[in-house]
This record gives C-alpha cells, structure tokens and sequence, in this order.
C-alpha cells in the first residue's frame, strides 16, 4: 500500500521555520502580481486531485481486492481493518459494495463504491461538472507493480467521464517510493498515458498538453532522487512540449523545513509551482500565518521568474474536527485569490483515505456505519449537506475567476433550502422514484444541490418521486426547484402524502406549475396541513422535456 503523503511529509516539516524574505525578494514583492500564463485549463481555473484509487472485492478490477478501503485489501472493511477517517454518501452509485461494517445508522447496509465501476466516475465528474471543478489532476503512482493494470484502466474512464461532462484532466505523477523513477517514468509517459493527450478533454495550459510530477525535494527517504535526476525528469518532459507542474514542499523558496537544500534551479524550471499544504495548517489562525509567511512571498517569487502559481486549498481533515462547516476552507480560498494566485489545487476531491475529500460525504450518524466510531459532516453541530465542500469550492471558483467579488465570508451554507426556524425536512433523507434515466437518481432531489436533478424515463407520463422524512410530521408547504440556468417549462404536478408509504392521498391537486428562471425556477405550493411521513410529487406532463424533473424538493412544517 502507499504510504500516505500526508504520513511522509509531517515529520519532515516538523519544527520547520517559516519562510524569511530576502532582499531580492523584498524587491520582487514590490511589483505589481501579474499571471505568467494567460487563462488556460489551469491557468484562472480550480483543479481538484482526483485519486481514483478505491476498489472493491468482485468488482472486476485487476487488482482484485478492496484496493484503499482497507489495510489488509484482501479482507473487506472493517472497524479493526479500515483505510479510511470519513464515509462517503453512497445514495448516487449504482453499485455498492457489502462491508463488514455493521450497518449505517439509518438501517441501510454498509456499502462502499468502486472506482473501477465507470458510474461511479461518472457521477464524480458529474459532481465536478454542477460544481465548478474545471480540471481533474489524476494521481498516479508507480505503476510497474501490481497496481499498474488497474491504474492504467482507471486512466481511461477518467477520460471517458472527462469528455462526457465537459470537464479537462491531466496526469499527475506522484513519484512517493518509486525507486527507479528517472528512466520509468519517461517510459510510461511515452508509451501508455501520452496517447490520452488527443483526448479533447485532456487538460491544455499556454497550447500544451499539461502533466505534473508531484514530489522532488522533499527531504524525506521516500523522496531521494537527486537535484539531478529531478531537473532532468522535468526538462525530458518540455522536450515533448509539455506545460510541467510541480507539487513541491511548501519550503521550496527558502530550501529548508521539508525541502532538502540545494533544489532551487528544480523548482524554477516548472511552468506552475503547487505547495503541498496538507498537514501544515489545521485551522483559518494557521491559513492567515502560511499567507503572509509563505504565500505572498512565494507569489512574488514566481512572478519574478515568470513561473504561475498554484496553491492547495483544503477543505479540512472529517476526523480531526478541522472543517467549521466551511470556515476553514473559505479562508484559504480568501487567501489564495486576495494573494493573486494563477490557479488554486483542491486536496483532494476523493481522499476518504485522511478526510480531506470534497465529493458528497456522510451528513448525519445516520449515513456513517454504528460500529466505525467515524464523524459525519456535523460533527460540530452544524448540519450539512453531504455536497455542502462541492458547494464551497464552486463559490471559491467564482471568487478566483472575478464573478464574485473577493470576501472573508463564505457565501454557501452548509444547507440549502432552509427557511429561518422552519427547516427543510426533506434535506439528505431517503428517497425513492417510478423510474431515473443515466444518473440523475431520486436522491439529487434531497441533496441540498439545485444543479444537481432526478429525471424519469422519458416520454412515460406519469412519473414521480418521493421523499421518506423518516417519521410523521404536520407539513403544509411544498418548494421544488429545477436549475436555475433551464429554459421556463411548465410540469403537470400534484402533491401526495402517505403515512405508510403505500396508501397516498392528495394535499395539493394536479396543476401546470410554471418554472421560470425569472424566479429563480423555483415553484411553492401550499396546502392545507396534514401529518404525514412520505411525500410524493407526481408528474404527469412536461412542457420542457418528455420526462418527470425535480433539482430540490423541500418539505416544510406547518
């Protein structure tokens, strides 16, 4: 198994002093910020680290094993056998994979998904795609041994999913542990993952296909190779006119800490230099220190040496209590924008593995298995929605790229939907439907996301979706929502309501109800107050498409 980067990188930056600015430097910070590159795939965009690294007993991949969930992969998870600090949101994955975990606290089998099944990267990138994830960086580690087969094929559903969403994405070596990487690494490039570059999707910066070798010069015995070594690697790789990222300790500028000494003229041969931050700062105190510490003079560095910038932004460790719904995160991303960085790099977007992940993630006790000990999203008392860090970063995407004017409040909440005292008591629960085409199940209609949608088969009126708000409650209002961007349609809909799931009456009659963006496309409907457990929505015409569709649907208290 690799060792984490997060277990490698603490104790060498253990104790390490933050960076001095020198007088050149003091000189460079005088100037005005300015980007080396013009907008490009990572240039003016948000990159999320994509793992894909978790497979599943009897999904088929090579492998062959639970691939990153557990500590022994020949056994599935357990609470004595696990790889993982947080859970993720399993309601949108086709396929779910049986653990030895007792069951969630809602009742639901302890299920887990494969990155090796393409709908799981699909519904990722589909994530990536409603949220403002421009471009996915694929972690790939030595792939020699006996991960390489399945590293390999999940390189080709990243591009699949990649040109099916409209997203870009790039190889990202990570060279942790590999022992011969110097002539290996070029091999690979040449003769497996160069090819994904005639992929439309395939991530360009300046006109050139973008690849990013993460780790030279971190002064730790996972990391030996030479000053060297490492400069050759990255000039081979502009040889054949690539645009060449490097994840780098966040000492490079100064040469100590966690960076071995002398490695300078590497990390000024990169086209972009991303410092790695996980595990340097755990709270917003930490992110302001590194700012005005590391940041801005690293900024002024690379502007002095025509070099774009990209730093880490993470959402915060699940188990270490780190995230205050969102604070921490927002500050870095006021930080990194307000600093006048090229690009921000998320860390990561699916790492369950430390609980630094962004993609949807356990809300409440009642999504996490009883027996696990691990923490939900409120686990501070703030209840979120499981897409509440995708939420976040598509704000901080659109604070980096100007459509939001730059500001130490995070704009997001950790729910949607709510209504002052009366919440929505539809949000994160179970969910069920007549029918869903590709991805877009029952339950985006609950996840708190309004890009996010349930869409019926089509052209077989009628239709309907349901939400079970887990005990009966006295509800006298209704709000559904489409995305805000859609065209105006009007859907033919009534309101139900059930005690037992089986038997429904009506609480709101069949009625054209109009969406209109002009109102957000958003619908209330009102009705007279009944108790009542299950809620159903029942479609029956569509003005805008031959199918049933539902982005929100809020249930409200009397």
């Amino acid at each position: 198994m690799t060792i984490s980067r997060r277990r490698f990188m603490t104790s060498a930056m253990a104790g390490s002093v933050l960076a001095a600015t020198s007088s050149p430097l003091v000189s460079a910070l005088a100037s005005p910020a300015s980007a080396a590159s013009p907008p490009g795939d990572v240039v003016g965009k948000i990159t999320v680290g994509y793992q894909g690294w978790f497979a599943c007993a009897g999904d088929g991949a090579p492998i062959n094993g639970w691939w990153h969930w557990s500590q022994n992969w020949g056994q599935p998870p357990s609470p004595g056998n696990t790889g993982i600090k947080a859970w993720p949101d399993m309601r949108e994955y086709a396929h779910g994979y049986q653990t030895a975990y007792a069951n969630l606290g809602n009742g639901r089998p302890a299920t887990l998904f494969s990155s090796y099944d393409q709908q799981t990267v699909d519904t990722h990138f589909g994530w990536m795609r409603d949220n403002g994830c421009d471009t996915a960086a694929l972690q790939r580690f030595n792939p020699t041994g006996g991960e390489g087969p399945t590293r390999d094929a999940m390189a080709a559903k990243v591009r699949s999913a990649a040109e099916g969403t409209g997203r870009k994405f790039y190889i990202m070596y990570d060279v942790s542990g590999w022992t011969n990487m110097q002539p290996e690494i070029k091999t690979d490039w040449t003769n497996k993952m160069k090819a994904h570059t005639a992929s439309s999707a395939y991530a360009r910066q300046n006109g050139k296909p973008v690849v990013c070798v993460w780790g030279f010069g971190f002064n730790d015995g996972n990391h030996p190779f030479s000053a060297a070594a490492c400069l050759d690697v990255i000039n081979w790789f502009k040889g054949q006119g690539c645009y060449v990222i490097g994840g780098v300790p966040r000492e490079w500028r100064t040469g100590d800490g966690g960076s071995r000494a002398g490695y300078g003229d590497v990390y000024h041969a990169l086209n972009m230099i991303s410092p790695w931050m996980v595990g340097a700062i755990g709270d917003a105190a930490g992110s302001d220190s590194i700012y005005q510490n590391i940041n801005v003079p690293d900024q002024a560095d690379c502007n002095a040496h025509g070099i774009d910038y990209q730093p880490c932004v993470l959402p915060g460790d699940v188990s270490e209590r780190q995230r205050k719904h969102g604070d921490f995160m927002w500050r870095q991303f006021y930080n990194m924008v307000r600093v006048g960085a090229q690009g921000i790099y998320i860390s990561m977007f699916d790492e369950y593995n430390e609980g630094n992940q962004i993609a949807k993630t356990a809300e409440n006790a009642g999504m996490v298995p009883t027996n696990s000990g691990m923490l939900a999203l409120d686990e501070d008392g703030t209840t979120c929605s499981s897409d509440y860090y995708l939420r976040l970063t598509a704000d901080g995407g659109r604070m980096l790229k100007g459509q939001l004017a730059l500001t130490p409040n995070r704009p997001t909440q950790p729910v949607l939907g709510g209504d002052g005292g009366n919440p929505d008591l539809a949000a994160g629960k179970g969910t069920s439907e007549s029918s869903h085409t590709q991805v877009y199940g029952s339950g985006n209609a609950v996840d708190g996301n309004a890009g996010t949608y349930w869409e019926s088969a089509n052209n077989a009126f009628p239709q309907w979706v349901q939400v079970d708000l887990g005990a009966g409650a006295a509800v006298g209002r209704v709000v559904l929502k489409l995305p805000p961007s859609w065209e105006r349609r009007d859907q033919t809909l009534s309101i139900q309501g059930s005690a037992n799931g089986s038997s429904f009456s009506t609480l709101s009659g069949s009625a054209a109800r109009t969406f209109d963006p002009a109102s957000g496309n958003t619908v209330t409907v009102t009705f007279t107050p009944a108790t009542v457990r299950y809620v159903r929505v029942n479609v029956t015409a569509n003005t805008g498409w031959p199918a049933g569709q539902i982005a929100e649907l809020a249930v409200y208290a009397t």
